[in-house]
């Protein structure tokens, strides 16, 4: 065994790969929305384009996705890592997430939910996947996605430019306890 290598307690195992970016979830039912972050998101088709996101059963914003299905994924820049962590840290069911911390938010084409462009590298407007089983067991949520854009800056032409002039739109990574990890340079791999 490698004389650096630890035991890591199995609470914490996921976040060893947990390096996709942290994603705010949107979303609005009744008059009422909310933001929340997410560190656990990720693509799992590509026709049409659906992904998966953990939203716990018992928070404001799965209530709200279960009421209107449908919900915002919005991809923070690095420049919003404390926006972030502060609407991941405390619910939305008793005012306004928007309000409270001054979040502009513009109304999607398709599906109506609240998405954030400001800050963001990029959002993807979401239609649920209703699965009644998986609904009540589990606290992930399936969605296809009807609608998305992003920050030419940073992402353009199908390809993300991760560059020294566009820190503030780099992905951030949570990393646990409020730490980020923010996207860096870029490595390209030579051909085969």
């Amino acid at each position: 065994m490698n004389e650096h290598f630890r035991p890591v307690a199995l609470e914490h195992a996921s976040r060893l790969i947990n390096h996709g970016p942290t994603v705010l979830v949107t979303s609005a039912a009744g008059g009422r929305r909310n933001v929340m972050a997410a560190a656990w998101s990720m693509p799992v088709e590509f026709t049409p384009p659906r992904i998966a996101v953990v939203i716990d059963k018992n928070t404001w914003t799965r209530e709200l996705v279960m009421a209107s299905g449908a919900f915002g994924l919005c991809i923070p820049g690095a420049g919003l890592a404390d926006l972030t962590y502060a609407v991941g840290s405390a619910s939305g069911r008793d005012d306004d997430k928007f309000m409270r911390h001054g979040i502009v938010a513009t109304v999607g084409a398709v599906l109506g939910v609240p998405l954030i462009e400001a800050g963001c590298a990029a959002w993807l407007e979401c239609r649920l996947i209703r699965e009644p089983h998986a609904e009540e067991a589990y606290d992930t949520c399936f969605a296809e996605v009807v609608a998305a854009a992003a920050d030419e800056r940073i992402f353009a032409q199908g390809h993300w430019s991760v560059r020294e002039d566009n820190q503030p739109l780099h992905t951030i990574h949570h990393l646990g306890g409020g730490n980020f990890a923010r996207a860096g340079s870029v490595i390209r791999a030579k051909s085969p």
